[in-house]
């Protein structure tokens, strides 16, 4: 395991700058909230629900910039691919997409786990692993990137809202798919002294372990906009 730890440094932030297509896989309130700030930063954002319905029931506030489609036809045309589907499931589904993810960044800020009787999350699905490990594993084409899954979503697409600057991990196995998903975290409000790159997907498990403590922070306090991030 790559135990380092390090910021990117400013000039990361503009690698990726072409307008980029980016799929979203996942209507949901995270995958609106990012499609939202993705296409108001410029890039081709297409997003997709389970069916079309769903989709267009979800989407229906949202600028008439942003396409829809469906899944495979989204991991297929996209340049980079975000999971934003149910943690329990993405394993599943991802892996019926291996062909058209093949060469593709993914980038997954799910959380795998099963929930307690309220309805927040109880457990792991993977202890021991991750949700983005084992995309990895079974997706070994692709370039799975893990990011922005240790806070509310509303703060993934405005971090400059908390009152303490907060923290967005990077877990991935190629550097050069992490510094694409740096320069897109920028686009997102996110800056690059914010950004901590972990090592490679093993260190995932980590972030991912982290939302263990979510719940009992919402019970206490409600959906309050929080980050789970470093202090130095």
């Amino acid at each position: 395991m790559n135990a380092s730890v390090r910021t990117f440094p400013p000039r990361h932030r503009k690698e990726h700058h072409r307008m980029t297509s980016i799929g979203i896989l996942g209507a949901g309130r995270v995958g609106t909230n990012l499609a939202g700030k993705l296409s108001a930063a410029g890039h081709q954002v297409t997003l997709g629900g389970r069916s079309p319905q769903d989709t267009a029931a979800r989407t229906a506030g949202l600028p008439q910039r942003i396409a829809s489609a469906d899944q495979r036809t989204i991991a297929r045309t996209a340049d980079i691919v975000i999971n934003a589907t149910p943690g329990s499931s993405s394993l599943e589904r991802l892996t019926a997409l291996r062909t058209e993810l093949a060469g593709k960044i993914l980038i997954d800020v799910s959380n795998a786990t099963r929930d307690d009787g309220d309805g927040l999350p109880g457990d792991l699905c993977y202890p021991g692993s991750s949700l983005a490990e084992k995309l990895q594993a079974v997706l070994p084409d692709t370039h799975v990137v893990k990011t922005l899954n240790t806070m509310l979503f509303t703060v993934m697409t405005a971090p400059q809202t908390l009152t303490s600057p907060p923290t967005a991990y990077l877990s991935g196995n190629d550097e050069h798919a992490k510094r694409t998903v740096a320069g897109l975290l920028g686009d997102l409000g996110w800056q690059p002294e914010w950004i901590e790159e972990l090592g490679d997907i093993t260190t995932a498990r980590a972030t991912e372990a982290m939302i263990l403590v979510v719940p009992h922070i919402l019970r206490r306090h409600g959906p309050i906009p929080f980050a789970i991030s470093l202090a130095r």
